[in-house]
């Protein structure tokens, strides 16, 4: 690794300062994270393109000509591109989003990209924590304007519904703000995120003993999201571990359980018979919740989908699911 001199740790000022909106999206630029990692630039990337099969276009992307022009006028980002005197990008540099961040970390190898990796992870942890702490749903505002709308003009949602949510979907999110405390539901849409991982966050954040999540596809991003329970919380995740190209590895594992020793993670085989992902709360409690998940949470926010928390009436059905499950045999990863 070509190792540059007086690396420094980030820190949450120097990254704030590197995070860039590209399409809709937070991202930091290939020759900021090469620095942050030590690394040429070109050495870098290289090291990108031998894992080039785990970086799809949602993880990574190259900036277009106009994009370059747009963040060297209105950011603080500086990109002359070219090769003569002055300039200081020779390509149309990528852009890393969160996600492709986080696989970064099982790429790059080294005590200074560990180092590095953890710094990113607790900075990007502490910007979360920032935004759930200051706001009860990020985008309320805005969703509660589109249901107002909704309701004004059916024929509105009619025309764009295939990037919308239904008129009921609305409904239920409109029933969170009536009473905040409950967060009954969760409507994620489409490149939301963050409000995606803000809504799994505070659902963790609820348990107070247990918590049990049923997920075929689970990955780095999976456990991170997890970290929100509170400590001594007994996390089980029950899945198959679907082969996909973020899926969790032994590797990832057993370097999130040394560097989180304080969490209580088991990860038990689901029986290859469930479709969809689930949530219990508190199994067998008082404060017993049960929730239904549109999509896996590494993946929420990727497309329109919706987190319904289970009807009062209903949750005797959900427990005797759960309690199946409890004696499965461990997963091997």
């Amino acid at each position: 690794m070509d190792k540059k001199d007086d690396i420094i740790l980030v820190n949450r000022d120097s990254l704030s300062k590197k995070i860039y909106f590209i399409r809709g999206q937070k991202v930091m630029l290939d020759f900021e994270l090469a620095e942050i990692y030590g690394y040429e630039t070109k050495r870098f990337n290289e090291q990108v393109k031998r894992n080039i099969e785990k970086f799809d276009e949602d993880f990574m992307f190259r900036l277009t000509d106009e994009e370059v022009s747009e963040l060297s006028r209105s950011q603080n980002a500086t990109l002359n591109k070219g090769t003569g005197r002055g300039s200081n990008i020779k390509y149309n540099p990528y852009a890393f989003t969160e996600q492709g961040i986080y696989m970064l970390m099982t790429v790059l190898r080294g005590e200074l990209a560990v180092k590095q990796s953890k710094a990113l992870i607790r900075m990007f942890k502490q910007m979360k924590d920032f935004i759930i702490e200051n706001q009860d749903f990020i985008g309320s505002k805005e969703l509660v304007q589109i249901a107002i709308q909704t309701n004004q003009n059916t024929n509105d949602i009619a025309e764009i519904k295939s990037q919308m949510a239904t008129k009921e979907d609305l409904k239920k999110v409109m029933d969170n703000f009536v009473d905040p405390e409950t967060y009954k539901h969760f409507l994620l849409m489409n490149g939301d995120k963050i409000e995606a991982d803000v809504a799994y966050t505070k659902i963790y954040k609820s348990a107070k003993k247990s918590i049990y999540v049923i997920d075929n596809y689970i990955g780095l991003k999976t456990l991170e999201l997890l970290r929100a329970a509170r400590d001594k919380t007994q996390i089980t995740v029950f899945s198959d571990n679907v082969k996909n190209k973020d899926m969790l590895t032994k590797n990832i594992l057993d370097d999130f359980r040394k560097d989180y020793p304080n969490i209580d993670l088991k990860l038990k085989i689901a029986g290859k018979k469930y479709h969809d992902r689930y949530i219990a709360i508190d199994y067998g409690t008082e404060n017993e919740a049960f929730y239904l998940c549109g999509a896996s949470s590494k993946d929420a926010g990727n497309k329109i989908s919706s987190i319904t928390k289970i009807e009062e009436s209903s949750k005797d059905m959900y427990h005797d699911m759960f309690s199946k499950m409890l004696n499965n045999r461990d997963l091997k990863i």
